[in-house]
């Protein structure tokens, strides 16, 4: 049976019956849907729809958790941040004003167990200033400015890309160590000296044995052989010492290669961040969505056109459906990817600010492929692009 139409008896009933909190554990969090009573539950868990789910759930469960999770933090935080700003609240009072919202996305479906467990991490990341008392859990949020915020993103990023370098360069290592040592074992298995004699001189050998010489060259080859033990072992002493040196020398040169390249990744990084919190992507008479779950269900998910720069990451967006106008930045904001055959404005780039047209849209990449006024065709990603707003 199909959903009524809006405005219908039926609808205005359902409505009524739906409106508030209901009870937690008739709530499927996958399929985002409230049920009435236990009956409703268990036929909603037989769904086709809900079978569905659990299977993209079974397939990358960490990955759904995290993100509600995430999702489950910013919504807290930001009541925290907009209601009482540098302000001691008990973390219940924050909790129960999130949880009036109907939609929220419920704490059993996060990575947290307890309200005590997440308020122990924000205060463990620095975000907060919690403290226990006798009253419970009290909480301070912590105010920080957009530069603070930039930086610890981009040191974030360097730790990471640091670990990932010093992982590669451990193994890299440990794959030269074990190389050295099987090529040393060969060359004890199979070690050879060079025939050293000149260019005129023949190679004699004397058979020749006397009992008198026998002794004496007995007593002088006895006294010559510990003679050359000690020389050979001091010449086989400095041998080593020399390939360990030269081996030392290769892993060191091998280091500060990795150094090296280490440091140019993290200027290429650390430029590429820059560029891109330095350049806005907002513009004029471009069509862009409400991404922003703060405002409310009544402008989230919502279109609407740029009508006006207030600066250069602020607009003015007036809404399609309601012809409401709201100052919004563009971090609330995401591009509109219209169909095939219609114009849109190319936002980054070396074409920023040109109008083109869309022929095709490639889903598995997140791109599409424009045609340029001059006949030119680029393929960009999504966030460098959005639908061109016709005024009527």
């Amino acid at each position: 049976m199909g959903k009524h139409e809006v405005g219908t008896p039926k609808w205005i009933s359902n409505r009524i019956k739906s409106k508030g909190l209901q009870k937690l554990r008739w709530y499927c969090q996958m399929c985002e849907k409230q049920c009435r009573d236990e009956n409703g539950f268990k036929c909603h868990m037989t769904s086709e729809s809900h079978q569905r789910q659990l299977l993209l759930f079974g397939e990358n469960p960490g990955a759904y958790l995290s993100d509600y999770s995430k999702q489950f933090e910013k919504a807290y935080t930001d009541i925290l941040r907009r209601q009482y700003p540098d302000k001691r609240v008990h973390a219940n009072v924050v909790y129960q004003q999130y949880i009036a919202y109907k939609e929220h996305v419920h704490m059993n479906s996060t990575c947290w167990v307890t309200l005590t467990s997440f308020v122990k991490h924000l205060g463990r990341t620095g975000k907060a200033v919690v403290d226990e008392t006798e009253k419970g859990w009290f909480i301070t949020w912590i105010e920080k400015d957009q530069d603070t915020l930039d930086r610890e993103k981009r040191l974030a990023k360097k730790d990471k890309l640091t670990k990932d370098d010093e992982e590669r360069l451990r193994e890299y290592i440990d794959q030269q160590i074990e190389k050295a040592k099987a090529e040393q074992k060969n060359n004890e298995e199979h070690e050879a000296t060079e025939l050293m004699k000149g260019e005129d001189e023949t190679v004699k050998l004397d058979m020749k044995m006397q009992d008198k010489k026998l002794k004496e060259d007995g007593k002088t080859d006895l006294k010559n052989v510990f003679k050359d033990i000690g020389k050979g072992e001091k010449r086989r002493g400095r041998d080593e010492d020399e390939a360990g040196r030269k081996k030392r020398s290769a892993l060191e040169e091998i280091m500060e290669e990795e150094k090296k390249r280490k440091k140019l990744e993290k200027k290429k990084v650390e430029v590429e961040e820059e560029e891109e919190l330095a350049a806005p992507w907002i513009r004029k008479n471009i069509v862009v969505k409400i991404v922003a779950k703060s405002l409310g269900d009544k402008y989230y998910k919502k279109k609407g056109y740029v009508r006006e720069l207030v600066d250069d990451y602020v607009g003015l967006v007036v809404l399609n459906d309601s012809g409401a106008k709201l100052k919004l930045d563009q971090e609330h904001l995401e591009t509109v990817i219209p169909q095939e055959g219609r114009e849109v404005v190319i936002l980054a780039g070396k074409h920023k600010g040109s109008t083109a047209t869309l022929r095709t849209i490639d889903t598995d990449k997140f791109s599409g492929l424009l045609k340029l006024e001059n006949g030119d065709k680029i393929s960009l990603p999504y966030e460098q692009f959005s639908k061109k707003h016709a005024p009527s």
